[in-house]
């Protein structure tokens, strides 16, 4: 599957991306009702965190195999795999961010979730009309994407991943410098009270999984999506399509 991977454009409907996602898929599944998201035709793009906080965790795997849904690896989806694979971990750590649900479960059923997580790239780019999306966790470790696009494709570097996965640079700078090759790039993994744009990178954890404010973008117009006229994001059960 590899750590960087190139999607065309979607010519038959809209693409979406959503921040952080923490285990709220039925929260999510009504958002993505209230803008009338069709699975037969639009798509879905994750930046990362499917799982640990809310009660929904299990239901990644579900999501995960919709052909409709495409997700970054997240750091969230990357402390599972550390723990699977005998990387160091600190459990304390691991468990008060929301781990506890996988950290309990038997190893057997640990590792569908890790051989799924393995598979999902670092980053993600979508075609449009009006030039290169690009989808990571975090943030771009280096100005060019081109860059980072032969890192990931090469070499499996830790320094660079953790820097995609964990960095949280840009925001605490206020960095507006734009990672060059991109039209935007889209991440989340740090908590904003509202979709923040920093030169050509937006950041759209709107903490969804905490309010039930989840921030869906347009990847062609780059516009935020609402609720259509007399609906509302207010969670409810559902199930993905």
């Amino acid at each position: 599957m590899g750590r960087f991977r190139r999607l065309m454009a979607n010519l038959r409907g809209r693409d979406l991306a959503v921040g952080d996602i923490h285990g709220h898929f039925q929260r999510l599944k009504h958002c993505l009702d209230a803008v009338g998201f069709d699975p037969a035709v639009d798509r879905l793009f994750s930046v990362g965190d499917l799982v640990d906080r809310g009660p929904d965790s299990e239901a990644a795997l579900e999501w995960l195999a919709q052909p409709w849904f495409h997700a970054v690896q997240g750091n969230h989806e990357a402390l599972a795999i550390t723990r699977v694979r005998g990387g160091r971990l600190d459990l304390d750590m691991y468990r008060a961010a929301g781990g506890s649900w996988f950290l309990d479960l038997p190893r057997a059923e640990q590792l569908p979730f890790v051989q799924r997580f393995e598979q999902l790239p670092i980053a993600i780019e979508v075609e449009s009309a009006a030039g290169l999306v690009g989808l990571l966790h975090a943030d771009s470790p280096f100005a060019e994407w081109a860059e980072l696009r032969s890192w990931l494709e090469l070499d499996d570097n830790p320094e660079v991943r953790e820097v995609c996965q964990w960095s949280r640079r840009r925001l605490k700078f206020g960095d507006t410098r734009p990672v060059n090759g991109l039209r935007a790039l889209l991440v989340g993994h740090t908590p904003v009270l509202e979709a923040k744009q920093l030169g050509n990178v937006w950041h759209l954890d709107t903490g969804g999984w905490a309010s039930g404010h989840f921030t869906l973008m347009d990847m062609r117009t780059l516009k935020l999506v609402s609720p259509r006229p007399g609906e509302t994001a207010t969670p409810q059960p559902a199930a993905p399509a």
